[in-house]
């Protein structure tokens, strides 16, 4: 088990963190930490682009969030079970160009909470957005990882980003280059590592990866699932507007439509069974469970336990 609390340690915390970067907690006998890599700053418009804009204007006000742009969170998860240690996302790591300085932080945030990265087996990447692939790419984490970690991506995934489409994404300049960039960057650096899979693969007992499509054709949520207990982490099926508008369109999904699909397919999914969900762009921790009524979803954050 995480030999970590979710309480701050008595010293005084540094000046960059004054609130909390990770949260533990058990699904049966699998450990999960969520760990925060930080927030990224978007665009609002990112959260419904297909939108009217006074009806997006009018939901972020209700949200008493700012109207032109606002922090999206970034969580990643790290998961024991068994004799495994899984990474789900790697987070952004560092892209001067695009002047992020509040993300980026997972690798740090691993080691301030005693992870040492040769204890990672695997990883699982959702999809291969920088956001969750970047933090492999920092300076010096390669050579700290194990000469037999497996990284698990979809195939259709893979084979997306040789060529990749961006006809139906509204980004803000610069974003599209850097994903292209950071993808073929990734897969230079870590195809030897990479396992890759069709439909869905237990990656350790009561782990397990399924291809979903949508926000990128390989996208991918991970389920798990012990002693009647489970967790689905979501990556980017599900954002913090998609439960009151799930059919607005999200700016980096490649297929808009196909996104929206598989967000109501997936929260109804999860209203039936009533298990946790976490994802990556829902306000850290992100851990809570959906309810629904008719077509109306609700966001229903747990209550943290200290």
């Amino acid at each position: 088990m995480f030999n970590l609390e979710n309480t701050a340690p008595p010293a005084a915390p540094a000046r960059d963190e004054l609130v909390p970067s990770r949260y533990a907690l058990k699904v049966g006998d699998i450990d999960v930490l969520v760990i925060s890599d930080g927030v990224l700053p978007l665009p609002t418009q990112m959260l419904g682009h297909n939108a009217r804009p006074a009806e997006r204007a009018a939901w972020f006000e209700d949200m008493y969030l700012p109207p032109d742009a606002f922090d999206w969170a970034l969580n990643a998860m790290l998961v024991r079970s068994g004799d495994r240690t899984i990474l789900i996302d790697a987070g952004l790591g560092m892209d001067p160009d695009l002047q992020l300085p509040r993300a980026g932080q997972l690798i740090r945030r691993l080691g301030a909470a005693g992870i040492d990265l040769a204890e990672v087996t695997d990883v699982v990447i959702t999809h291969m957005h920088m956001d969750h692939i970047g933090g492999l790419l920092v300076d010096g984490v390669k050579e700290r990882l194990r000469p037999d970690l497996q990284i698990h991506i979809a195939a259709s995934e893979v084979a997306f980003w040789k060529s990749p489409d961006f006809t139906l994404t509204n980004m803000p300049q610069g974003f599209p280059d850097a994903l292209r960039a950071t993808a073929k960057h990734f897969l230079a650096e870590y195809s030897g590592y990479v396992r890759t899979f069709e439909e869905q693969r237990e990656v350790a007992p009561g782990v397990v990866v399924r291809r979903t499509g949508g926000h990128t054709p390989g996208h991918s949520v991970v389920r798990l699932a012990s002693g009647g207990e489970a967790l689905t982490f979501a990556g980017d099926a599900v954002f913090a507007v998609g439960f009151d508008q799930p059919n607005w369109h999200n700016g980096f999904e490649h297929d808009p439509e196909g996104a929206a699909r598989v967000r109501i397919a997936l929260l109804r999914e999860l209203a039936g069974t009533g298990e946790m969900l976490v994802a990556t762009h829902l306000p850290f921790p992100s851990v809570g469970r959906v309810s629904v009524e008719g077509d109306a979803f609700r966001w229903v954050p747990v209550f943290w336990d200290f």
